[in-house]
């Protein structure tokens, strides 16, 4: 008997281990693939827009591109189970993030200061900063965010001067930033109960 249930505890951490291996290698393939679609919507979208800014008029001069100043796409930012988050509203010149309207995260919960703000758009800046002391970029492109609040409820999120590489830096930090803030919302909510 004694026998049987070590044999059974040594299943038991050999699946968790295989459970903690697969997560890990879930997440690797789900950023891989969001690097491979950004990759896709890129390429495509500059593709698009040579087309556009060689097409021929009827007099046979090459028109020029039509300005664009809409939403080129929107990302919905999800937790690991498929739950919206919020969606990411990628503009020509901002990005928006938009918490879906009946998540109300507040910007005291962490890890939204210290990681979001201080570890992630806080050291764009001040690289972008270095930059321009350095003279390879201009004061007006360097890496600038808003938080709308009502009250401490973030409302919104805007970021201008985000190149594709960041786009996806920040998209996968919000995300994963928000899913740990849904996460303690739920543990301290006494209305979760009745889901």
């Amino acid at each position: 008997m004694e026998e049987e249930l070590k044999k059974i505890a040594e299943v038991r951490e050999i699946l968790e281990k295989r459970i903690k291996n697969l997560e890990a290698e879930l997440d690797g393939m789900r950023t891989l693939l969001d690097y491979v679609n950004n990759l896709l919507i890129e390429r495509s979208f500059k593709k698009a827009g040579e087309i556009a800014k060689l097409k021929p008029t009827e007099r046979g001069e090459v028109a020029p591109a039509p300005a664009i100043k809409k939403v080129l796409r929107t990302v919905p930012l999800k937790t690991a189970s498929g739950e919206l988050l919020a969606n990411m509203y990628v503009e020509e010149d901002q990005i928006r993030i938009v918490p879906v309207s009946d998540k109300e995260f507040n910007v005291n919960t962490p890890p939204f200061t210290a990681f979001l703000i201080e570890r992630i758009f806080a050291k764009m800046r001040e690289k972008d900063q270095d930059l321009v002391q350095q003279g390879k970029l201009m004061s007006n492109e360097i890496f600038s965010y808003e938080i709308e609040k009502e009250g401490n409820v973030i409302r919104e999120i805007r970021i201008k001067n985000a190149d594709p590489q960041r786009e996806r830096e920040i998209r996968s930090a919000t995300r994963w930033t928000l899913e740990k803030m849904y996460d303690k919302m739920r543990r301290t909510s006494p209305i979760e109960s009745s889901e």
